[in-house]
């Protein structure tokens, strides 16, 4: 029955990154006729909307202070969201902002040995010169320099991780379904008041429009963090840590179905440096998860 589980979480987890690499098409093509925090606040709000009707009857037990930090931990995830969803706007590659991305990652352990004292395991550090490396490749083709859209998706990357460290003291004490649409309700109400001081509003936004962020809202957002948190209770960590990191490979593959993307050579070895750099952080999972394949 174990094995069966984890076969069930491992398909799911595969579904999961395959919804979040579509939510990179699905933003990419709201953005054409909608502003770009107007549509994350949009979208992260319907979103979270969906998901606390699905975990009304915990947020009964929420306590005040736990309310209090998961508000806090979701206007850190809301800086982090506004920032890439302007790398996305500006992005001239998808794909390419999809690996930059990923280095939050990497960073994971940085930002804990900055912000709470931990020590980071001799992986990360390994991998650090590695995604550095992916980075600095990716910038050859500006001239040696990162664009607009690299630099929004790097200082993404960067708040990610540290959301991500304060998120997984979170969940220690909030349900992962209460904490998750808290925080997508705060990034939708905190980019909407952003929006509102610094966007100018559309007076119309076309049919299909509002057919790419319902997609992005339902699809890619809600259904992916409920498929994602259900199916982490039924495998153990090593299995998740690994196959999502092949979410920018979707994204990589996806953009070039449906835009065309072709990547350069260069840009393919950047991408593999980073694509490489996740793997090595991640080295005790992926060895915990061969072994278990083996078993």
């Amino acid at each position: 029955m174990p094995t069966q589980q984890h076969l069930k979480a491992d398909f799911l987890l595969v579904i999961v990154t395959l919804l979040a690499a579509a939510g990179w098409i699905f933003s990419k093509e709201t953005l054409q006729g909608m502003p770009p925090i107007l549509f994350i606040g949009i979208r992260f709000l319907l979103a979270g909307l969906v998901l606390a009707m699905l975990g009304l009857r915990a947020f009964k037990r929420l306590s005040a202070q736990a309310l209090k930090r998961s508000l806090m931990t979701g206007a850190v995830f809301a800086i982090a969201m506004m920032f890439w969803i302007m790398g996305l706007f500006n992005a001239e590659h998808v794909g390419e902002g999809a690996f930059i991305t990923s280095m939050g990652v990497v960073l994971v352990p940085i930002m804990a040995r900055w912000i709470f004292g931990d020590l980071p395991p001799l992986s990360t550090w390994l991998a650090l010169p590695v995604a550095i490396s992916g980075l600095a490749l990716l910038s050859l083709d500006n001239g040696l320099h990162l664009d607009s859209g690299q630099l929004f998706f790097l200082a993404a990357a960067m708040i990610f991780a540290l959301h991500f460290n304060l998120n997984t003291r979170m969940v220690a004490e909030v349900p992962a379904l209460v904490l998750t649409s808290i925080q997508l309700m705060v990034v939708g109400m905190v980019a909407l008041m952003v929006s509102w001081h610094v966007e100018e509003w559309p007076m119309d936004v076309s049919g299909n429009i509002w057919g790419w962020l319902l997609a992005s809202a339902i699809i890619a957002t809600s259904l992916r963090f409920y498929l994602q948190t259900f199916a982490q209770g039924l495998a153990p960590a090593s299995h998740a840590a690994v196959i999502l990191t092949i979410e920018p490979i979707w994204t990589t593959l996806l953009a070039g179905w449906w835009f065309g993307e072709i990547m350069s050579t260069v840009q393919l070895a950047g991408c593999g440096l980073i694509f490489s750099a996740l793997l090595i952080n991640r080295w005790q999972w992926v060895k915990l998860a061969l072994r278990g394949l083996r078993s």
